[in-house]
């Protein structure tokens, strides 16, 4: 199975009971396609980097899906959808499979400070040295 998150940025304009209903009818798409939803998380309203179509805020949606099927479908929505601003499908099963054969590859072993050298001299004392600045 493959792993994919959708990232998209919902209009600031869009009610929240619009908002409700958008992200429930791509969560029907993205089901009806053959994906299972893994997580689902909705980070609000946020300001964005730059401007887009005049919009300096949006709201934030994130699922994260495990499909066998491609995300055409939901893709080609989301870019006809007037209500979404920005979106964005990543593919990240490669990443993860990568990161856990480096794991397997190089497990963490337990870092040992070396012990300090002793040369058997003392370390020299530190005195106080007054300057012109200190005095009246």
């Amino acid at each position: 199975m493959r792993t994919y998150e959708v990232l998209f940025i919902l209009s600031p304009q869009v009610t929240e009971e619009e908002a409700k209903t958008t992200v429930d009818e791509f969560r029907g798409v993205a089901e009806k396609s053959g994906a299972h939803l893994k997580n689902e998380e909705a980070w609000g309203r946020r300001r964005l980097a730059y401007t887009i179509q005049k919009f300096s805020e949006g709201n934030y949606h994130l699922f994260v899906l495990e499909s066998d099927s491609s995300m055409a479908e939901l893709d080609r929505r989301m870019r006809n959808s007037d209500r979404i601003i920005r979106h964005i499908i990543v593919r990240t099963d490669p990443d993860q499979k990568r990161a856990e054969k480096l794991a397997k590859r190089n497990p963490k072993k337990e870092r040992v400070r070396p012990a300090p050298a002793f040369t058997g001299e003392s370390a020299p004392e530190m005195t106080a040295v007054p300057t012109d600045e200190a005095q009246p």
